[in-house]
């Protein structure tokens, strides 16, 4: 039978393997694949009885600063997988697991700015289950691969390559880019990170198509 949203939620609360445990969630996929949204539900829709049973941590919190990227030269490759802090963001995502009789801050992504934004996001000893979302968690190079072994799975979004460049474009020229700047970035920096995504498909839990209902 086709995968359903339903589907999805069941999955996801099977996670928690029982009382006081808490258990990470990772969804991966190309840029403008849909991994927000699908996150962004999820929580919305595990948390319908008003309890902060799911909390969203997204990878872009461990962007590296544009100050930091000036000066290793590579602010034109922002979203590179060497452009975040990989080691950081792994060392969370363990404590998360690990220390759950505490509040624990992740840091935050503001898009208009496009910068990082420390303590930003409360994991509260409540919190069943952390969904994460991010290009490269599937990767298995340097840091990257400390990341996995941090996921109880990793969930791969999966959109048609014409619409997730049209969302792609859209969403850079939300945040303040000239179409044309635009088209050029996602084609340039975008497009060669989604082709290194691509690559990691294979290593999901589950690919999940990004034009199921309520998508």
């Amino acid at each position: 039978m086709p995968l359903t949203f339903d589907d999805l939620l069941t999955r996801a609360r099977a996670l928690v393997r029982g009382p006081g445990s808490r258990a990470v969630l990772g969804i991966a996929g190309s840029p403008g694949a849909g991994k927000t949204t699908l996150a962004e539900r999820l929580t919305r829709a595990l948390n319908d009885t008003g309890e902060p049973w799911a909390v969203q941590v997204p990878m872009d919190g461990f962007h590296l600063a544009d100050a930091e990227l000036d000066r290793l030269g590579r602010r034109d490759r922002k979203g590179a997988p060497d452009t975040f802090d990989a080691a950081g963001y792994a060392a969370l995502l363990r404590r998360l697991r690990e220390e759950t009789g505490d509040v624990v801050y992740a840091p935050g992504f503001e898009r208009v700015l496009e910068q990082p934004l420390a303590g930003a996001i409360p994991v509260p000893p409540a919190a069943r289950l952390v969904v994460t979302e991010g290009n490269y968690l599937l990767l298995e190079t340097g840091a990257w691969a400390r990341v996995r072994a941090a996921l109880d799975e990793v969930w791969f979004c999966e959109l048609p390559e014409e619409e997730r460049l049209r969302r792609l474009i859209a969403r850079h020229e939300e945040f303040g880019k000239a179409h044309d700047e635009a088209v050029a970035w996602v084609h340039r920096s975008d497009q060669r990170n989604a082709e290194l995504v691509a690559t990691t498909r294979e290593r999901a839990d589950l690919v999940v198509p990004m034009t199921l209902p309520g998508l």
